[in-house]
C-alpha cells in the first residue's frame, strides 16, 4: 500500500471517529444541571440488589462485561511482561541469599505488619460488597503484604511462601471463575454477567448476590498477577546475570558482580 493510500485511510478513520465522538458528546447531559441519569440509574440498581458499596455494584453488576475486559487486559499484560523478562540464551540464573543488612527496626516492623496486612487484604476482599474496597484493592494489598518479606531482607523466605506455580494457576483460575460467573448469569439470569444469586439484606455480610463472588475472582487474579510481575522484576534485578564472555562483557564481569552482591 502506498503512502498516499495509508494517509487516505487514516483521515477517513479520524473523520469517522470525530463524528462518533461529536454525536456522543452532544447527547450527554449538560454540566451543572440537575439531570443526572447515570447517577440515578446506578443508585437505584445498587439498592435494588442490596449492594451497600455502590462502586462494587457498578463494577461487577451493572458493567460486569467491562470489568471482565479490564481483568483480561491485566492478565495479558502480566503474561507479556513475564515473557519479556524470562532468561534468554545469554543469561543464566544464580542463587540469591537472604539479602543485605537490614535495620532491626525495619525487620521488627515487617514482622508486625506482615500478618496484619494479610488479614486486612482478606477483609477488604470479603467485605467488598458492603464497605469501600473489593477484589482489586484487596488483591494489591495481599500481594504487597507478601512482599514485605523482601523489605525485611528475607528474600529466601519470600520465595518459599510464594511458589510461582500456585500463583500462575491462581491467576488463570480467577479469570476463568469471572467468565464462568458471567456465563452463569446468562444461563440462570436475564443476561450475560447478570446478578442471578439471592441478594439478601442490605449491609449484611452475605448480600449483593454474585458481587462477593466476583470480588473473590478479581482478588485472585490481581494478587497473583502482581506477585508474578514483581517476581519477574526481582529475578531480573537479583538472580539473572549474563554469561561470562558474551559480547560487550569482560570475562570476569559476572564474577565481580556476584562477589559484590
Amino acid at each position: 500500500m502506498s503512502r498516499r493510500a495509508r494517509l487516505t485511510l487514516l483521515w477517513i478513520g479520524l473523520a469517522a471517529f470525530g463524528l462518533a465522538m461529536a454525536a456522543a458528546f452532544t447527547g450527554i447531559p449538560e454540566f451543572g444541571g440537575t439531570f443526572h441519569p447515570y447517577r440515578d440509574l446506578a443508585v437505584v440498581a445498587t439498592f435494588a440488589r442490596a449492594t451497600a458499596n455502590g462502586v462494587s455494584s457498578i463494577n461487577f453488576d451493572q458493567r460486569g462485561f467491562d470489568t471482565f475486559g479490564e481483568e483480561t487486559i491485566l492478565f495479558c499484560a502480566v503474561v507479556g511482561v513475564a515473557t519479556l523478562l524470562r532468561p534468554v540464551h545469554r543469561e543464566r540464573r544464580r542463587d540469591v541469599g537472604g539479602g543485605g543488612k537490614v535495620l532491626e527496626s525495619t525487620s521488627l516492623l515487617v514482622y508486625v505488619l506482615f500478618p496484619l496486612t494479610l488479614v486486612l487484604a482478606a477483609d477488604v476482599v470479603a467485605h467488598g460488597a458492603i464497605t469501600p474496597g473489593g477484589g482489586f484493592q484487596g488483591g494489591v494489598v495481599l500481594s504487597t503484604g507478601i512482599h514485605l518479606l523482601y523489605v525485611g531482607g528475607r528474600f529466601t523466605l519470600l520465595r518459599r511462601l510464594r511458589p510461582l506455580e500456585w500463583f500462575e494457576q491462581g491467576e488463570a483460575l480467577g479469570v476463568v471463575l469471572f467468565g464462568a460467573l458471567g456465563l452463569a448469569g446468562a444461563a440462570l439470569g436475564s443476561a450475560l454477567f447478570a446478578n442471578f444469586a439471592p441478594q439478601g439484606q442490605l449491609s449484611d455480610f452475605i448480600s449483593a448476590g454474585t458481587v462477593p463472588l466476583f470480588n473473590i475472582a478479581v482478588g485472585m487474579t490481581v494478587c497473583s498477577s502482581v506477585v508474578i510481575l514483581l517476581a519477574g522484576f526481582l529475578d531480573q534485578a537479583l538472580a539473572i546475570r549474563s554469561d561470562p564472555g558474551t559480547r560487550g562483557d569482560p570475562p570476569d564481569a559476572d564474577a565481580k558482580e556476584e562477589s559484590a552482591s
